[in-house]
């Protein structure tokens, strides 16, 4: 287990990362959930190579869920592409460029731009 600096539980073997204010797994965080991300409703996907050593990655921005939403689209895009990825501070990471296949699977809930070249 690891403890911040402050002195509460960030990290548990069993539950993964903790929540700091209610401190509960983030998946059973009540105050992560009552926080909904705001923008202006239009998800962005881009394909970006900066900082990974040439190897592309295809980022969705933008998608107006929870952090357990946002985790749970993350899980079903990496299983449509195949492929591994992260959902880091509401972004979507996918390894790989996918930006046609994920695309057209989020058209059908979200208004979708192609960001980037």
């Amino acid at each position: 287990m690891k403890k911040s600096a402050a002195g509460g539980l960030v990290y548990s073997t069993e539950q993964g990362r903790m929540c700091p204010g209610c401190r509960q797994a983030i998946a059973a965080c009540q105050c992560q959930r009552s926080s909904m991300p705001t923008g202006d409703g239009i998800v962005r996907i881009s394909r970006e190579t900066k900082g990974r050593n040439g190897k592309a990655v295809t980022v969705v921005r933008g998608v107006l869920l929870d952090a357990v939403g946002l985790a749970q689209l993350g899980k079903e895009l990496k299983t449509l592409c195949g492929t591994g990825g992260t959902v880091k501070d509401g972004v979507i990471e996918i390894q790989g460029d996918h930006r046609d296949l994920i695309a057209k699977k989020l058209s059908t809930r979200w208004q979708v731009k192609l960001a980037g070249g």
